[in-house]
């Protein structure tokens, strides 16, 4: 009897492990949304190798500059908005909310846009008509569902990234270069260069991400009834699982856009195409993957259609769901996923609005590819404000007590804001070039 249990601890600790994924792990598989697979697919087009050392080298700063948001919200139990509101001036906390506003309507209406394009390759509805059927889709998703079987309906959406992984093992790899490439860095003193590697950075070290992780800690902590007189009661144990949690989403994100970048390099880019105009240039990164089934091109843009369209229902809820987030706490409305719709009206009125505003961008006449490449941009812009914000609360003693911000994470939350500041500088510097 005794040899027949002894599979069950290992079995009970995968398990175990499985239950302490949630807000790390969908925070992270978010981060590839399409804004995400836009940029690295065009990235890896553009480029080829050429930028594939930052999927490796942004991997500790993005770790980091989470881990410290999601710190924020399981110690304090109050949104990055709650705090600054608290402990700074009204014009701070105005300045963070409205950045974050504009950078995620902006990025919903490019993801909604690239959902409708990926649609479009599959059934060949009116783009119009898959915008507004996606918008409809994901707001009675985000209002109507609870916040436990939303968060497990995250989980699974993040399979759809799949494809891009298993692709990298079928194709005929120089795997000499790619190694190399990815560890040695590499850099082009151009515009094209630096304004690339800004949106690299910002769709993968991105504001949302910043608000949704630090929110969706609290509201774990609700779930669980940690908060005792008015503060979470919180253990070492709870602050090691949060970092497993956020590191294997950030892991897992970072492989997928590693996987991204090496695809479209040796896909697209050493075919010659260089520039993604349509979601059918993009699909054509993962034709391998189905290469030996009859109609592949077909087969292969329904697998990029079906992680489009399953990550931008991962992403839009989040982009959305941290605008309202950070507004609801600026003005002291009820927020959180787990209320219902008739408790928390402005909460969900933002959401609703931030979406419909995202919807409506669709329809000024910008190419839904182009779009999502500039909302990752305007993220690497936005996000260096915040990061530096984020190192000031963290590191506040007031604030965090005995969890503030070692060394460690002091370090990588500096070097963070450093490099993405110094890119977006690089950037402006070389448009007159």
């Amino acid at each position: 009897m005794a040899q027949e249990n002894k599979p069950k601890p290992k079995r009970n600790k995968f398990l175990k492990f499985l239950s302490i994924l949630g807000p790390g792990l969908t925070t992270g598989a978010a981060d590839d949304d399409p804004s995400g697979i836009a940029t690295y697919s065009q990235t890896g087009a553009q480029f080829g190798y050429g930028q594939l050392w930052t999927a490796l080298y942004m991997l500790p700063f993005m770790m980091g500059v989470q881990e410290a948001c999601a710190r924020l919200g399981l110690v304090t139990g109050k949104g990055i908005a709650a705090i600054v509101k608290q402990h700074y001036s009204a014009k701070i906390l105005y300045s963070v909310v409205g950045l974050v506003l504009i950078a995620n309507v902006i990025n919903i209406g490019a993801d909604i846009g690239a959902m409708a394009a990926a649609a479009k390759l599959i059934i060949p509805f009116p783009f119009a008509v898959w915008t507004l059927l996606f918008t409809a889709c994901i707001l009675i998703l985000e209002i109507f569902t609870t916040y436990k079987v939303y968060a497990r309906i995250l989980k699974w959406l993040a399979l759809s990234l799949l494809a891009y992984p298993i692709t990298v093992f079928i194709v005929q790899m120089p795997w000499l270069t790619v190694l190399k490439a990815t560890f040695i860095p590499h850099i082009e003193f151009s515009f094209a260069f630096f304004f690339i590697i800004t949106g690299v950075l910002g769709t993968t070290i991105s504001p949302y991400m910043f608000f949704w992780e630090t929110s969706q800690e609290v509201e774990e902590v609700k779930e669980k009834n940690w908060i005792k007189n008015g503060l979470p009661s919180i253990r070492k144990s709870n602050i090691r699982a949060m970092r497993i949690d956020n590191n294997a989403g950030m892991i897992i994100s970072e492989i997928t856009t590693w996987s991204i970048l090496v695809v479209a390099g040796t896909v697209l880019h050493n075919s010659g195409v260089t520039n993604i105009e349509t979601a059918a240039d993009a699909a054509k990164a993962i034709e391998p993957l189905v290469h030996s089934f009859p109609h592949s091109g077909y087969l292969s843009k329904v697998i990029f259609s079906i992680g489009i369209i399953g990550l931008g229902f991962l992403a839009v809820p989040i982009l959305s769901g941290s605008a309202a987030y950070a507004v609801a706490e600026a003005v002291n409305w009820e927020s959180g996923l787990n209320l219902k719709l008739k408790k928390a009206h402005g909460f969900y009125g933002i959401i609703t609005i931030a979406t419909i505003i995202g919807l409506i961008i669709n329809f000024v006449g910008i190419n839904p590819v182009k779009a999502l490449v500039y909302s990752a941009v305007l993220n690497g812009i936005a996000a260096v404000p915040l990061i530096f914000l984020i190192i000031k609360i963290s590191s506040n003693e007031k604030i965090m007590g005995e969890n503030k911000s070692g060394l460690l994470s002091k370090t990588i939350l500096w070097i963070s804001f450093l490099a993405m500041g110094s890119a977006a500088v690089a950037m402006f510097f070389m448009l007159g070039k």
